[in-house]
């Protein structure tokens, strides 16, 4: 599997590649966890508005640019911190989701982890067009014209305001690819720092081996 991004596409992406991973029940610690780190947030966002959270200001500037009102359709780790501002703490799903969760909290950006094996082809990063969509995980049809999105050979399955149940990570999955939306304002060696992180946590609960890429 190659991943590519549009021509007309500016920004940075990180790509991580996961193999023989065992997804389940995230691990008790984990679960303590992630909790404590959603309280300490959610203290911390009492004076706090959305523009003041550097992440988020500048994925609402990315969704702007690309003609995506961010007031009509929110970035996801928005979505995040408005649900524990107001202290609507996440529920755990599974470790790649809940992982996934913590991490765009912990980095202010959105990300989108996938069933590999679900992934038709190639997949390139883009701009949809008026025909692009698909069924989200919230159940709705997601429209995706001017908006950020990653596609296979199938369509599109992934995007930073809401992914798609076509290739949503299960506890059956093996395989994973994880797309890292990172903030524009970073450079490459920071990405790379993050994407190493990133990695190595998440093979300390899943297990398997890993991949890592920067994008731009």
């Amino acid at each position: 599997m190659k991943v590519m991004v549009a021509e007309n596409v500016a920004g940075k992406f990180g790509i991580i590649f996961y193999k023989d991973i065992t997804v389940g029940s995230s691990p008790q610690m984990l679960k303590g966890r992630i909790r404590l780190f959603q309280e300490s947030l959610h203290l911390d966002l009492e004076d706090k508005e959305m523009k003041d959270i550097s992440g988020v200001a500048e994925w609402r500037s990315v969704f702007k640019k690309t003609g995506t009102d961010p007031s009509r359709y929110r970035p996801s780790v928005e979505a995040l911190y408005r649900r524990i501002k107001k202290g609507q703490f996440l529920e755990p799903f599974n470790s790649a989701v809940d992982l996934n969760n913590f991490f765009s909290l912990k980095y202010e950006i959105p990300f989108g982890i996938y069933d590999a094996d679900k992934i038709i082809g190639d997949v390139t990063i883009a701009v949809g067009d008026e025909t692009a969509s698909y069924e989200g995980l919230n159940g709705r049809e997601i429209k995706l014209s001017k908006m950020l999105h990653a596609s296979d050979g199938e369509g599109p399955f992934g995007s930073p305001f809401v992914d798609s149940r076509r290739t949503a990570i299960s506890e059956e999955s093996t395989t994973a690819l994880h797309v890292v939306y990172f903030k524009p304002s970073m450079e490459s060696d920071e990405c790379q720092e993050m994407l190493a992180a990133i990695s190595d946590m998440f093979l300390q609960v899943h297990g398997g081996t890993s991949e890592y890429m920067v994008l731009d």
